[in-house]
Parts: structure tokens; sequence; C-alpha cells
């Protein structure tokens, strides 16, 4: 049984927060989506994670040995980030999904939103956003903030869990997909994923004049890191934006 570990550095009222989950999953949206709002916001580090079954890495930032899943969190802007370093391998999805949803409802965070990119058929440059709820409320949200909602599909990996978990447990989680093809940019779904979230939280201040051109900077940035990085399940020294 995989267990994993929450470890808190500083004590913060995460009440009512949205959750984003950071961990990765297909292309790049969910890993530049979190980079990027944890430097706009300026996101403070809330905690860590760290299990048996994470892969045996350390990353170093200013000369300071960080875990590779971390919290971050800031209590005016009621946001709090759940960043990995690394690809969650098959026999840890569930165990992140239930992990990420029991730790929002046991803090009484509002919400949980989960970054994705459903890649189509190539048929023109138009970028299209669609969310599932887990639930009516969620789903009402959606209409409210005018979100295209996404009718029929599959939605896996960490997201699809927590889908599921979210409508058993009657808690609100948004998978927010940017539906694309190969020829648009990770960091234009990522913009246009940011700019929906901020419809549901408007809490969240970001000036969206200079997103696209600072998302495709991250870009560029972690697909060099992943370029430069063996497979999560050997050791390895991976690096992040925001330590």
């Amino acid at each position: 049984m995989v267990e994993i570990k929450v470890y808190e550095w500083k004590p913060m009222d995460v009440r009512g927060m949205t959750v984003i989950n950071g961990f990765p999953s297909a292309g790049l949206v969910s890993t530049i989506t979190a980079n990027y709002l944890i430097g706009a916001l300026n996101l403070e580090q809330w905690g860590a994670l760290d299990s048996e079954d994470f892969p045996p890495v350390a990353m170093i930032y200013d000369q300071k040995p960080k875990f590779p899943a971390r919290i971050y969190a800031n209590e005016e802007s009621k946001v709090a980030v759940i960043l990995s370093e690394f690809t969650p391998l098959p026999h840890l999805v569930r165990p992140i999904a239930g992990m990420m949803l029991n730790w929002s409802k046991e803090n009484e965070c509002k919400r949980i939103i989960s970054p994705e990119v459903i890649y189509v058929k190539p048929g023109g440059d138009e970028l299209r956003i669609s969310g599932v709820g887990s639930t009516e409320g969620a789903r009402d949200e959606m209409k409210k903030c005018k979100i295209e909602q996404f009718s029929q599909g599959m939605v896996s990996g960490v997201s699809g869990i927590l889908l599921n978990e979210g409508r058993m447990q009657n808690f609100d989680v948004f998978a927010l997909m940017a539906q694309a093809h190969s020829g648009i940019p990770d960091a234009r779904a990522t913009a246009k994923v940011i700019e929906t979230i901020i419809k549901l939280v408007p809490t969240i201040k970001v000036d969206l004049a200079p997103l696209y051109e600072e998302a495709e900077r991250v870009e560029g940035f972690v697909r060099k890191l992943r370029e430069q990085a063996q497979p999560a399940t050997e050791p390895s020294t991976p690096h992040s934006m925001y330590m």
C-alpha cells in the first residue's frame, strides 16, 4: 500500500482555497500552469509531499535540498498549488489523487482544479477549452462562467480519479482541458487554461497581457529540463523554476 506523507513547513490558513493540481500529465500544460501561478502570485512553499514510492531524488536550489513534490500557497490569492517534478507511475495515480482530495477536504479547501490537454486531429488554429465538473454545483458554476462543458469522452490519470472520487464524496473538482493539436504549442494551451481558471477563481489577480509571452518562456525552460532529465524511475537531478 502506497503511503504519501504531507509535511507542513509553516502554519497557514488554507481554508477556502482553490487547489491546483500540478502533477504532470499529457504534454506540459499542468506543469507550466503550476509554475506560472507560483511565480505570478508569489506563492510561498507551505509544505512537501514524500513517499517511499516517489523517485529517490532531491532538488537542489540555492544550495538547499527540496522534495520533488511540494505545496505552495498564498492566503491573499486563496490559491494552493501542488507542484511535482516527476510524472507519477501508474501505481501512484490513485494514491496521489486520494491524498490530494483528502488533504483538500481535511483543510476545508473549496475546490480542486486539474489542468489537462486533449490532442485532436489538426483542423485549424482554434484552441478550445472545455471542462468537466464532479458535482452538479461545479457544473452549474461552469455554466455561470460560460465555460464549455466536455460532454463525452475520457479523462485519465490523476484528473480522472479526482473527478470520480469528487463525485463520490460530493467535492467540487474541475478538470479543465485544452483541446489542441500538435501544431499548437503547450504554452498557448496553458495560457487559455489559466484564463479559464481566473473565471472560476476571481481572487487570482494576473496581468493577462504578458501571459502568452511568459508562458512560452516557461515552456522552453521546462522542455529543456525534460530533455536533460532521465526517466523519473531512475536517480536524477531535475530542476524547477520555483523551489
